[in-house]
Formats: structure tokens, C-alpha cells, sequence
């Protein structure tokens, strides 16, 4: 499968990343709980978002590579919002979001940002990202500008800090289907935007 990997910053800006060769990826019974073990491991050798994204791509990868677990995690469609979520993992004290996400055809997400560091990965379908970058005056201290875009394929994989703005579509008339991972999220620090009115409020 034929893949690339992004990276989004705060100032829309999303640059294409090294891509690891997939025959450097394989591991024997490489299981969901050795992901998260090597996951947690990797947050805790780290200091920031720049030395730590590269780190967890390697590992999204090499999970997504090994897996076939991962491909059967599809939440039941829900027909009102368009959207459905199955968090993979839930623990006291564990301080990620771990969750396979899918957007029914036509559904389109808010302009938000997530208030931490986060990596979505495309398993199915084609997924529209839509890049926002900051562009206050004195009047407007929320006002945000279209940046850029990209359609992400089936094994495609988007990183992004956690002052990135985004929002999202399905392209097509297939359901798409991701697998994500986001940090401990700063609730005063997530916001959803509002590009018309110029506004942002707590997501």
C-alpha cells in the first residue's frame, strides 16, 4: 500500500514527512497492548511534541503495518450526526484517546483544534483536511484564514500539534474510517472556530 505521512503545525502549514519503508515495519504478534506499552514508553522518553510525533508515527505505522485487529475495529454508523466513535481503550490514569472514528459520506466536521498533539491515520475511504492558520487584528483576536488543504488516501497518516487548526469532509461515497490517538487534552486550549463570525468558543 502506497502511504504518506503529514504534519500540521499552528500556522497551517502541513509538510510531507519521511515515510518508512513497510518491510522495516513488520513484527511478529505484534499485539494492541504492545503498542500502547511501546506508546506510553516513547511519551515518557519525551520532552515535547517535536521530538515525540515522529516517534509515534513509526509506531502508528508499524501498528497499522501488523494488525489486521485494527481493521475490524468499525463503529456502528450513526445515521443522526454522520459520525460514530469506539474508544479502544479506557483506563483510570491513562492519559490518551485512543479511538477508530467514522464519517459517513457528506458528513463535515467543525473548524476546531484539539488542545494537545494528535496523529489520525485513514484506514478506509478519503478524508478532505482543510488547514486553518490564525489571522488576528485588534478587532478580531479569532480570526482564522484557509491555509491550504489535502485529501488523505487509505493509509495515510496526519500528525499534528496541538495548536493546529483543522476541520474535515468525506470525500466520495465511501464511509471513512480512521484509527487516532491524541495526548492528555488541555480543555482551555481547545476550541471550535467560527470563521465567519470570527469567533472561537471551548470545544
Amino acid at each position: 500500500m502506497k502511504h504518506q505521512d503529514w504534519f500540521l503545525t499552528g500556522d497551517g502549514q502541513c509538510q510531507p514527512c519521511e515515510t518508512v519503508n513497510e518491510w522495516k515495519l513488520l513484527r511478529e504478534n505484534y499485539r494492541f497492548y504492545r503498542f500502547l506499552t511501546e506508546l506510553e514508553d516513547t511519551l515518557k522518553d519525551t520532552i515535547d511534541e517535536a521530538s515525540c510525533l515522529p516517534k509515534i508515527r513509526f509506531l502508528v505505522r508499524q501498528f497499522m503495518t501488523n494488525s489486521y485487529w485494527l481493521q475490524t475495529q468499525e463503529p456502528e454508523p450513526c445515521e443522526k450526526t454522520g459520525i460514530s466513535v469506539t474508544l479502544l481503550y479506557d483506563e483510570l490514569g491513562f492519559p490518551l484517546t485512543v479511538q477508530t472514528v467514522k464519517f459517513m459520506p457528506g458528513a463535515i466536521s467543525t473548524i476546531h483544534n484539539h488542545g494537545t498533539w494528535g496523529i489520525v491515520a485513514v484506514l478506509k475511504g478519503q478524508e478532505k483536511n482543510t488547514f486553518w492558520k490564525p489571522s488576528p487584528d485588534p478587532e478580531n483576536k479569532y480570526k482564522i484564514e484557509v491555509a491550504g488543504e489535502q485529501i488523505l488516501q487509505p493509509g495515510d497518516l496526519i500528525s499534528f500539534t496541538s495548536d493546529a487548526i483543522h476541520n474535515i469532509e468525506v470525500v466520495g461515497d465511501e464511509p471513512t474510517l480512521t484509527f487516532n490517538i491524541y495526548g492528555e487534552t488541555k480543555s482551555s486550549e481547545r476550541f471550535e472556530f467560527d470563521p465567519v463570525a470570527q469567533t472561537a468558543k471551548k470545544f
